[in-house]
């Protein structure tokens, strides 16, 4: 019996973070290791995990540079929502703080609110 490989291949598209910054920690950082050690013990990381962590290695001004390609899970927009919440910040606030449009906060409200 012939199992189909590719379809195995296409199961799981999301990105191990978790390895991808213990690889880079370990080659280029390794004085950063132990200062991001206690996000990457959880065993998933969300969004808001790997922009913790890009900003404890690469700095702020590398993290604000990379905001076209970004992407969220609901429950990722629903830890914004509630911070914004916690926080009691405006859109243009929580805009600023997590590096997104105005109008993206307001859309995400109005879906998920």
């Amino acid at each position: 019996m012939k199992v189909n490989t590719t379809n195995a291949l296409f199961m799981n598209n999301n990105p191990n973070y978790k390895q991808i910054y213990l690889d880079i920690l370990r080659k280029k950082f390794p004085d950063k290791l132990s200062e991001c050690s206690s996000i990457l013990q959880k065993r998933k990381l969300c969004s808001m995990d790997v922009l913790k962590l890009n900003e404890k290695i690469f700095g702020v001004n590398r993290v604000q540079n990379n905001q076209k390609h970004r992407s969220y899970t609901e429950s990722d927009i629903l830890q914004i929502l509630e911070y914004q919440k916690k926080n009691k910040l405006n859109n243009v606030q929580l805009a600023n703080h997590f590096s997104l449009s105005r109008n993206t906060v307001a859309k995400w409200k109005k879906l998920f609110s």
